[in-house]
């Protein structure tokens, strides 16, 4: 059993993690730390959590601590994550991993220079329906894809966690924050990278310098084109299709895990439903735990390791560049090469 230590048990710990951890079977957590420690006392009662702590060097110090899983705020994940692996801890850090590139090559370079198990909590790679997506399409099943659309809203401005506006600690709005969700799904989903990105955002009253809404177009290298739209100022909404040269795949809600979904695969003539699917992603963050702790006990590979987010926060950067420049922006994917 492996004990895992939360650092920056915030809102995302209790309602996705600690329910995760519940249905995990190769892992639970024994420590947590935040800075208020009257916050982290009532937390560790709350889940009937061993050790508390208001550091995370205190956490990784703790012999109850096999590996550390990451999320503070994005301006802390660089210090967070070091921390973890200075102390030779196994780190899970959530997503996005850090406040530009230049901070996920550290933790990359850090992890792999002190042979630590380091991955990124890219929680949908998780989902049953995002590897039916995966596998139909490797299969055949709508041709070559063409095109691919994402959406991920939700209203910010109904969120407590209100450190998510603030410049000095997210990466950015939506972009960041969701829309990372989308990119990297559609890399999983198309087993494909993306060489280059087009933004276009507008901000509003409340968001200061970040965006409020944004729409990004993806070229992958295979050919795929793609649009991600996100947004801080709409409904919930996690959308996903592709559209390929034989059919399509659909889901209007493929990227949570409230509530079944379902996922109709579609023909060209007429658009006939041909397949139909309704699945459950309840269980992924149990997934994702416990995927760690195998890679810990069993020596296997993590699915989703730190390169992961270094390709994915390089994608970010380039559509950062491109809002900015009013121009397509090239994904700089040779620097992931020259840390692995």
């Amino acid at each position: 059993m492996v004990r895992f230590g939360i650092a920056g048990f915030g809102l995302h710990a209790v309602k996705r993690l600690m329910p995760g951890f519940t249905g995990a079977e190769r892992c639970a957590v024994t420590a947590l730390a935040r800075r208020d420690p009257v916050k982290a006392r009532a937390s560790a009662a709350e889940f009937d959590i061993p050790e508390y702590y208001t550091t995370t060097e205190e956490l990784c110090r703790s012999p109850q601590v096999d590996a550390v899983l990451v999320t503070s705020p994005d301006a802390l994940h660089l210090p967070d994550v070091l921390t973890a692996v200075e102390q030779g801890r196994p780190v899970l850090c959530e997503k996005p991993l850090a406040m530009n590139a230049d901070e996920a090559r550290r933790m990359v370079a850090a992890a792999r220079g002190a042979g630590v198990l380091f991955g990124v909590a890219q929680v949908f790679r998780f989902e049953d329906s995002t590897r039916w997506f995966r596998e139909r399409i490797a299969a055949g099943a709508i041709g070559r894809p063409l095109t691919a659309r994402a959406e991920f809203f939700y209203p910010a401005r109904e969120s407590p966690r209100r450190w998510i506006a603030d410049p000095e600690l997210a990466c950015g709005g939506p972009i960041a924050d969701v829309g990372v969700h989308c990119i990297d799904a559609l890399r999983f989903i198309l087993d494909d990278e993306v060489e280059r990105v087009g933004t276009r955002a507008v901000a509003d009253e409340d968001s200061g310098s970040f965006e409020a809404t944004a729409v990004l177009s993806l070229d992958f290298i295979a050919g795929t084109l793609a649009a991600v739209a996100v947004s801080t100022r709409a409904s919930y909404r996690t959308f996903l299709e592709v559209v390929g040269d034989e059919g399509s795949i659909v889901a209007l809600d493929a990227l949570n895990v409230e509530r079944p979904i379902t996922i109709e695969r579609r023909v060209p003539a007429g658009g006939e439903v041909v397949e139909r699917v309704e699945m459950d992603n309840t269980d992924a963050y149990a997934r994702q735990v416990d995927a760690f702790a195998l890679a810990m006990e069993e020596d296997v590979p993590f699915p989703v390791p730190g390169q992961e987010g270094l390709r994915n926060q390089l994608i970010l950067e380039a559509a950062f560049r491109s809002r900015h420049s009013g121009r397509v922006e090239e994904v700089k994917n040779r620097q992931v090469e020259q840390v692995v």
